[in-house]
């Protein structure tokens, strides 16, 4: 097989490729070239999901004549100019591939003028300029973008449906409208107002327009940050939750970005305030300098790199707790005879809503429940997450204090690892030891354990530090470990459902969980418990009222 130098039309399918991938990919270009330009109005136009039409209009700087026609060839660009540049991207698009990628795979009309002399007007097919006249347009730009992918039919065959794609376009027009909530937006999908914002400036007024006035009134300002990195936007309180992640939105220098190390770090900071499997709503811009992220890493520069993951992730994570911590909650008091003093959200999930009335134990249902009668109803308690939350919270006033409770295993158990659960313990050796583990090597892939915390059961040892040890080995982050490593022990260490406990047994589980900081709740965010109001009973008996 020879080498062959690929044909410019093949490279140029190729590359569009990369850049276009589905209708919405358009969209986000075009949005981005409109944002550079400086609109502050833009519409989007689109028709069968955007398959048979794209229209973005602004009222951006425009092009003059000249400009017009290069914009189409591949990798021309006003965005930079040599290597250097690369280092101080500012602007959201800067390749020069976006418009002769398209142009690749649809066919493409531009109407534009900077308002210096009469609007230029091209259209587009297979790339070539067949059509180039003079018009008349205010300043800005209209490029419309019909029939995509039409002689690619193995393209069009991997869509969705229409519905689907025109899904796909909403979400990257929000995106944008909530990065730049001084710019008025307006979608039409079908002929129908999708969206419209006031680009007023009020990030609140685009949350509104999004999710509804009830969420953007509940939001809370987070406002952060140093020399290196500065940020800003909306975060909900904890009664404000979805049931997916698609409600975090995140900008890097207002650049709409996917990066899991920011996920990570929400879910940090919200950690313990909500259920597994539940997530908070976040808009959030993080200021950096350039030179400190790379938007390079993807071709649609959706993904970016930072260059100090840790420094990154500590800033969200903190803003959001402080944010969390700091929001006083209206209307909630701390309970009779206090000063008044509103409760801040913090305090409200760890302590008011937290807080359980005194118990009296009543039995144990399917050897996995505790029952239990209060003053407000009946309580049906997990004692598997119950246990849980008590040995957390043991654990972590354990660390603060670095008295480790230990015991000692009559003969060292030895331990085969696997290359990664080695390696982690050679990166986390001092960890484990900060928890009360005396470990070491003992031949190849093999340790010796003499000591464990006090609360593992030495039955399941080896099972609890093989998973202890993959959870390091998956955490980069100190905090994070921490964390997930308390998490592993104090599950390792609960009683499990099946266990079957003695009254007394019983008993003592509740006042333990009585004095924890969230009782309600296990290390992991799920309940420890069902409660039953008596009024609930009444109702279900027919005996309401």
């Amino acid at each position: 097989m020879s080498i062959q130098v690929l044909s410019p039309e093949v490279t140029s399918k190729i590359a569009a490729g990369e850049v276009v991938d589905r209708p919405a990919s358009v969209v986000k270009e075009l949005l981005e070239n409109s944002l550079d330009a400086g609109a502050t109005q833009i519409t989007v136009e689109a028709q069968n999901g955007g398959v048979s039409l794209i229209r973005v209009t602004d009222n951006g700087s425009g092009l003059d004549d000249g400009e017009a026609e290069i914009a189409f060839l591949r990798h021309a660009t006003s965005k930079i100019t040599g290597l250097d540049d690369l280092e101080h991207i500012n602007t959201l698009g800067f390749r020069g591939e976006a418009l002769p990628s398209i142009a690749s795979v649809a066919e493409v009309e531009m109407l534009t003028s900077n308002s210096a002399s009469a609007a230029t007007y091209l259209r587009l097919e297979n790339g070539e300029i067949t059509v180039r006249e003079k018009r008349s347009r205010p300043q800005g730009t209209t490029v419309t973008v019909r029939h995509l992918f039409r002689n690619f039919p193995a393209r069009l065959k991997f869509l969705k449906s229409a519905n689907t794609e025109s899904g796909h376009i909403a979400n990257v027009v929000s995106q944008y409208a909530l990065a730049f909530p001084d710019v008025k937006f307006n979608l039409q999908v079908e002929g129908r107002v999708n969206l419209r914002t006031s680009g007023d400036g009020d990030l609140r007024s685009t949350v509104s327009e999004l999710y509804g006035l009830e969420t953007a009134q509940k939001m809370l300002n987070v406002e952060s940050g140093d020399d290196l990195v500065k940020l800003s936007g909306l975060t909900s309180p904890p009664s404000v939750q979805r049931s997916s992640r698609s409600y975090l939105s995140f900008f890097v220098n207002r650049r709409y970005v996917r990066n899991s190390l920011l996920a990570r770090a929400v879910d940090t900071a919200y950690q313990g305030l909500l259920m597994t499997g539940r997530h908070p709503v976040v808009i959030l811009n993080i200021a950096i300098p350039p030179e400190e992220v790379d938007v390079n890493v993807h071709p649609t520069k959706i993904e970016v790199k930072f260059r100090n993951n840790n420094v990154v992730f500590t800033a969200v994570e903190k803003a959001l707790r402080q944010t969390l911590e700091k929001a006083p909650l209206p209307n909630i008091q701390i309970g009779s005879g206090d000063d008044g003093q509103a409760l801040s959200l913090w305090e409200r999930a760890a302590a008011a809503t937290a807080a359980l009335p005194v118990l009296r134990t009543l039995g144990q249902l399917s050897a996995s429940y505790i029952l239990a009668e209060g003053p407000e109803g009946l309580y049906l308690i997990d004692q598997h997450a119950a246990h849980e939350r008590i040995l957390f919270d043991r654990l972590t006033a354990q660390k603060a204090a670095s008295k480790p409770e230990i015991q000692g295993m009559l003969e060292p158990l030895a331990i085969e690892l696997t290359p990664t659960q080695e390696q982690a313990y050679r990166n986390s050796g001092q960890l484990l030891q900060e928890f009360g583990f005396d470990i070491e090597p003992f031949g190849e892939r093999t340790c010796l354990v003499r000591t464990v915390p006090a609360m593992i059961n030495t039955a399941n040892l080896m099972d609890t530090l093989k998973e202890l040890l993959d959870t390091l080995g998956s955490e980069q982050d100190r905090a994070q470990q921490e964390q997930k490593a308390m998490q592993t022990l104090a599950c390792h260490g609960a009683v499990r459902a099946g266990d079957v406990l003695e009254m007394e047994e019983m008993r003592h589980l509740i006042i333990q969980l009585e004095r924890t900081s969230q009782p309600r709740t296990c290390p992991h965010g799920r309940p420890t418990m069902i409660h039953l109001s008596a009024q609930q009973l009444r109702r279900e008996f027919g005996r309401a009222g």
